[in-house]
C-alpha cells in the first residue's frame, strides 16, 4: 500500500513537471563545479562572498575542529552549553547590533524554534505570502491566528493590521526574498511598527554578509528578531537569530527544536567568528556582488526577459513549471547550472530560474549565460 503510494505521487510529480532529481555534483572549484565529468559554470550556488569556498576560511574551520574536536555531544541543556558558544554568540550579537543571539543548527530549525516558541493561541500572526517555508511551518505550529498579506504589499499589511487590532500581534517577513530576490521597504515597514506596535521577525538570511554596513543586513532598526544564516554569505553551516534580552533564555526553556537535539559544537563557534572576521573585511566582495548582479539584471532585460530581484539574487520569470524545468536541463548540457524554482517553492505557473550571484562571477560569465539562454528558450 505504501509502495504503490510513492510510487504514484513520484509519477504524479513528473507528469507535472515538478519532479526533483537533483544533478550530483562530484567536486567544487570556486565557481565551477563537476558534474558527470563535465566543469560547470554554476549560479545555483549561496556563496554569495565566496567564504564557501575560501582556502583561508576552510584552514580556519580545519584548525578549530583538530583543536577542539567534532561534536558537541551532548543537546545545548545538558552538557553542550560550552563558554565558547556563548562567548561566539555575544560576538554575533555585538557586531549586528542586538542585545542576544543564539546558534542553530539549520535556519529551517531556527524559524521552526522562534515562531512556534514565542508565538501561541491568541496571538495573531500576519505573515508576507511569499516567506519561506520554514517560517510558514513554524507559525502554523505556533496555534496563533494566521493572516497573510500580499508579498511586499505594506498598504495590505497596513489593513491587516487595523482589522486585526489585539494586543499581542507578531509580522513576519524577509529583507531579501530568497526566491523573488526583491527588498523589504525598510522605512514603510519601520513606520508601521512605530505606528502599530507589532513584534517583528524579519528573516536576513540572504541578506547578512552583502547587503548594510559591513554586511549588517538591513533590518536593524525596524525589528525585534533577525535570523541569519552560516551557510550563505558566511561560508559556513548552521544558523543564528539575534534578540532582545530575555528571548534566548525563554527559547533555551520552551522551544523543541532546539532542546531536542545535539548542540553545534565549540569548534563551529570558533569558526563562525572566524568567518563573521572576514565578513567585516569584504567590503571588495561586496562591491563586486552589487557590480555583476547589476550587470546581470541589466542585460536580461535588454534581452527581453522578464526578471526580478534587486540585489543578488536574480529571478527570471519561465512560468509554466514543465518549461523551467527543461530550461534548466538544456543549460546543463551546455555547461551551466541554474535552479529551477517550482510550485510549491513558488506559485503555481511563476516558475522560474533562479540564479545566485556572488563575489566569484565575472563579467564574461554573464555573457556566457545569456548567450546559453537565449539558445534554449
Amino acid at each position: 500500500m505504501f509502495e504503490k503510494r510513492f510510487r504514484d505521487r513520484i509519477n504524479l510529480q513528473q507528469l507535472e513537471g515538478l519532479h526533483r532529481n537533483p544533478p550530483v555534483i562530484e567536486k567544487r572549484e570556486g565557481r565551477f563545479v563537476t558534474i558527470k565529468g563535465q566543469k560547470v559554470l554554476s549560479f545555483a550556488s549561496n556563496d554569495y562572498l565566496g567564504l564557501g569556498a575560501s582556502h583561508q576560511l576552510a584552514a580556519q574551520v580545519g584548525k578549530h575542529f583538530k583543536a577542539f574536536g567534532s561534536s558537541a555531544s551532548s543537546s545545548r541543556l545538558v552538557a553542550g552549553n560550552y563558554q565558547t558558544i556563548c562567548r561566539a554568540e555575544k560576538t554575533f550579537a555585538d557586531y549586528f547590533g542586538y542585545e542576544d543571539a543564539l546558534f542553530f543548527s539549520s535556519g529551517y530549525q531556527a524559524n521552526l524554534a522562534i515562531l512556534s516558541t514565542l508565538f501561541e493561541k491568541g496571538d495573531i500572526l500576519i505573515f508576507d505570502k511569499h516567506v519561506h517555508a520554514s517560517c510558514v511551518k513554524g507559525i502554523t505550529l505556533s496555534g496563533a491566528g494566521l493572516k497573510g498579506y500580499r508579498h511586499n504589499n505594506l498598504k495590505h499589511l497596513e489593513k491587516r493590521l487595523e482589522a486585526l487590532n489585539c494586543k499581542n500581534r507578531g509580522v513576519v517577513t524577509e529583507s531579501l526574498f530568497s526566491m523573488d530576490g526583491d527588498l523589504l521597504p525598510i522605512k514603510p515597514f519601520g513606520d508601521l511598527k512605530k505606528k502599530h506596535g507589532f513584534y517583528g521577525v524579519v528573516d536576513e538570511a540572504h541578506a547578512f554578509g552583502v547587503l548594510g554596513d559591513k554586511g549588517r543586513g538591513i533590518a536593524k532598526g525596524v525589528t525585534d528578531i533577525a535570523l541569519g544564516t552560516f551557510g550563505k554569505a558566511l561560508g559556513l553551516f548552521g544558523a543564528f537569530v539575534l534578540l532582545p534580552r530575555g528571548v534566548k533564555e525563554y527559547l533555551m526553556n520552551f522551544a523543541s527544536p532546539l532542546i531536542y537535539t545535539t548542540s553545534l559544537p565549540q569548534a563551529h563557534a570558533l569558526a563562525a567568528v572566524a568567518a563573521l572576521e572576514l565578513v567585516e573585511q569584504a567590503d571588495n566582495a561586496r562591491k563586486i556582488v552589487k557590480d555583476v548582479s547589476e550587470s546581470m539584471g541589466e542585460t536580461l532585460i535588454r534581452e527581453g526577459f522578464q526578471v526580478f530581484g534587486n540585489a543578488h539574487i536574480i529571478s527570471v520569470l519561465m512560468g509554466d513549471e514543465k518549461k523551467a524545468a527543461q530550461v534548466s536541463r538544456d543549460l546543463l548540457s551546455l555547461g551551466i547550472l541554474a535552479f529551477s524554482a517550482r510550485f510549491p517553492t513558488v506559485p503555481l505557473g511563476k516558475a522560474i530560474l533562479r540564479l545566485g550571484m556572488t563575489a566569484l562571477h565575472r563579467e564574461e560569465d554573464i555573457k556566457t549565460f545569456v548567450n546559453a539562454l537565449k539558445t534554449v528558450v
